[in-house]
């Protein structure tokens, strides 16, 4: 009986250095380029950056399938649907409640260290629309930044938002860096799981329903002929 108490008190002790157990999580970004790095504990794990430019592979005499390359994360990113400003006003009204709920349990244990964001919105395209998405980013930020700097940890942020009408596409660099013990990452995640999920199924629902610019060209194209 002893025996089994010794197992319970061990594995009650394993549980709350695991639950009190810091994570964190730096990445750095800007250029075609990003990099991480993760904390666990006392370890440190440095995530390769992204490479611009790949080498091509080398021929051998042995045939036989080519050699796939791991693939890039900046072009992954590139891939995922862009949210426009109605998109993230109903994020912001779905998770919003939600984190505010969560972070207020935290009682400020997270830590947001460095925060330094620089986003340049490329409104060629559709000027109208990026000067609609630049105000909204700008309502939303700076009336979102200080109910939020009430509940996590910030110090010294440093976020600029441009808007230029000459180029293309958008343009962002920057670092963030983020403290966070697994139990309040566990806790906050169960909060906001339902929440999340429901706005994700939204959000690519209507990307799905949402013609892109190429097929609505065409197919003004074969109604013009």
């Amino acid at each position: 009986m002893r025996w089994l108490w010794i197992a319970l008190a061990v594995l009650l002790a394993l549980g709350i250095v695991i639950w009190r157990l810091r994570l964190g999580l730096y990445v750095a970004f800007g250029g075609g380029q990003a990099a991480a790095d993760l904390t666990i504990g006392p370890f440190r794990i440095h995530l390769e950056p992204s490479k611009t430019q790949k080498k091509p592979p080398q021929k051998t005499g042995k045939p036989g399938k080519p050699k796939r390359e791991p693939k890039d994360l900046t072009e992954a990113v590139k891939k995922v649907p862009k949210p426009t400003l109605s998109d993230l006003r109903d994020a912001a009204e779905t998770l919003w409640p939600a984190s505010k709920k969560a972070l207020r349990r935290t009682r400020r244990s997270i830590r947001v260290k460095p925060l330094r964001l620089a986003v340049t919105l490329g409104g060629a395209a559709d000027p109208a629309a990026a000067a609609e998405l630049y105000g909204g980013l700008h309502a939303l930020i700076w009336t979102g930044m200080p109910a939020l700097e009430r509940l996590v940890v910030i110090p010294d942020p440093a976020i600029h938002l441009g808007l230029d009408f000459d180029a293309e596409k958008t343009r962002a660099e920057g670092e963030i860096g983020l403290s966070i013990r697994l139990g309040t990452l566990i806790a906050v995640g169960v909060q906001l799981a339902l929440p999340a999920i429901g706005w994700i199924r939204r959000f690519l629902r209507r990307k799905r329903q949402t013609p892109s610019p190429k097929t609505a060209d065409t197919a003004a194209g074969s109604h013009a002929a």
